[in-house]
């Protein structure tokens, strides 16, 4: 199968002086993903996982009132779950009932995708370390990639910071 060359996976890795199991359930917990989802002054004020293969996630993050204060949802669906190992899944933009829509419907530019895939990894380094790494599948070359990876430094901050 041909590489579409338009598209691109972001990899973001980071060591948390945090136990691997506390790091899975940072990702997994919602109370937990409610902490830290979401770029710098932006909240979460709901969050509702059913952790299994083939369950859906709705994560939802509130823009701060300077910015709108809108609330924007994500989406998706487990494919693989390996406990304090893996964690992989889809994610679409959502309505509030987490019903899928297209960027386009909440303002995102074309360069912004219907769907991206999820693999975050967790490796146990010992010493309550953890190497957390994410890649993100299905990115357009663009502008918009650069905000998710700089989206998801600033939520990894907001995470060590209330995980930890």
């Amino acid at each position: 199968m041909k590489q579409d060359a338009s598209k691109q996976d972001l990899v973001i890795t980071r060591v948390f002086d945090i136990p691997v199991e506390m790091v899975w359930k940072g990702w997994t917990d919602p109370k937990l993903v409610m902490l830290w989802w979401g770029p710098a002054d932006y909240t979460s004020p709901r969050c509702e996982i059913d952790l299994r293969e083939g369950g859906k996630y709705l994560f939802c993050m509130r823009a701060p009132k300077e910015q709108g204060g809108q609330d924007f949802y994500s989406t998706g669906v487990y494919t693989k779950i390996v406990p304090n190992e893996r964690l992989e899944f889809t994610q679409t933009l959502a309505d509030k009932d987490g019903n899928p829509i297209h960027p386009a419907q909440v303002g995102m530019p074309p360069d912004f995708p219907e769907e991206v895939k999820f693999v975050i990894e967790f490796v146990a380094l010992g010493g309550n370390r953890t190497e957390l790494k994410i890649t993100e599948q299905g990115w357009t070359l663009g502008q918009m990639s650069k905000y998710a990876v700089l989206g998801m430094h600033q939520s990894l901050d907001k995470f060590a910071a209330s995980i930890g």
